[in-house]
């Protein structure tokens, strides 16, 4: 019995995630009625960077150190935080904010690609490969190119190249910051102050237009940037430290309906037939691929809390799709 808290804790963090994060698509087009994507972008970065800081203070943890950490979080803040802030805020000019929720769901199958590039995924089974196939297979049901309604757009482009970019950040901080010894209240909020800084140079590209102050458009950055970036960005670290990133990966499977559902009911949003079933397509493509090979593994062993393992006992490791 003593898992179940556990289990019920682990489940309702991922669903406030997949709340917060498929809301996220909505906030940022309601965003864009008095926003040009640069300073979207810029402000929910700064807004997230100073919610975590604020609680980085008042927890008294401090920001990591180190100029080779901070090489590694720069990098990850652009693949992870604002590149793809970016792209989804100029792709949401042309495309609907459930569409959006939708393309993004793409990005474990990213992921997969990406894995096989460097070498991490090898020998990939029939089951897996057949899901990739199928994932890209839906998002080109959604894209629909073979109609003149279809998506395919400059807009949609760009946000396939946000879900892209996700996978790559993602594995990149699998590597290089997760399981370092770093709080990961210091690390996402170092992340999205150097986020922060890498979108300010970006300013000249749109971001000096006079901005809109309407209520609407104050509420959804504010949410956007507080709730939307700086919380979930952390949930996100915090799941990716504690259960390993194919349990984190999960929310993506919530994404899409969050996002579709919220753009139907609050912006009136169409939603074809069309793409709900590339939609579903996607989702069961991106299910085949996580699926692993079962192997028979040892009961591991119990230690004594005082002592440790034993010197040369090494424990077996789990691998992720973002290993």
């Amino acid at each position: 019995m003593n898992g179940v808290p556990g289990r019920t804790w682990a489940a309702a963090r991922v669903g406030v995630l997949a709340l917060l994060w498929g809301s996220t698509f909505l906030w940022i087009e309601l965003a864009l009625e008095g926003l040009s994507p640069v300073q979207v972008t810029l402000l929910r970065c700064a807004l997230g960077a100073a919610t975590l800081t604020a609680v980085l203070f008042g927890t008294r943890h401090r920001l990591p150190r180190g100029r080779a950490t901070w090489k590694h979080i720069a990098i990850a803040a652009f693949f992870c935080n604002a590149l793809p802030f970016g792209l989804f805020s100029v792709g949401q000019q042309t495309v609907d904010s459930g569409v959006a929720g939708a393309l993004n769901a793409t990005t474990p199958l990213w992921s997969v690609l990406i894995g096989l590039g460097i070498g991490t995924e090898r020998g990939l089974r029939p089951v897996r490969l057949a899901g990739l196939l199928l994932g890209f297979a839906g998002t080109s049901l959604i894209f629909a190119p073979w109609q003149q309604s279809g998506l395919t757009s400059w807009g949609a482009l760009a946000i396939v190249g946000a879900a892209a970019s996700y996978a790559v950040g993602f594995t990149y901080m699998g590597h290089h910051l997760v399981g370092k010894g770093m709080p990961t209240l210091s690390l996402s909020a170092a992340q999205l102050m150097a986020a922060t800084g890498l979108t300010a140079l970006a300013l000249p590209m749109g971001g000096l237009e006079p901005i809109d102050v309407a209520p609407t458009t104050l509420v959804a950055v504010a949410v956007l940037g507080v709730f939307a970036t700086g919380v979930t960005f952390h949930l996100t670290y915090r799941i990716i430290a504690d259960e390993g990133a194919t349990n984190a990966a999960t929310v993506g499977y919530l994404l899409p309906v969050v996002s579709v559902a919220l753009g139907a009911i609050v912006l009136d949003e169409a939603f074809s037939l069309r793409v709900a079933a590339g939609m579903a397509v996607v989702l069961i493509g991106v299910s085949m691929t996580r699926r692993q090979k079962r192997t028979e593994v040892a009961p591991p062993m119990e230690y004594p809390a005082a002592s440790g393992r034993p010197s040369g006992v090494r424990l077996p490791r789990v691998h992720s799709p973002h290993d």
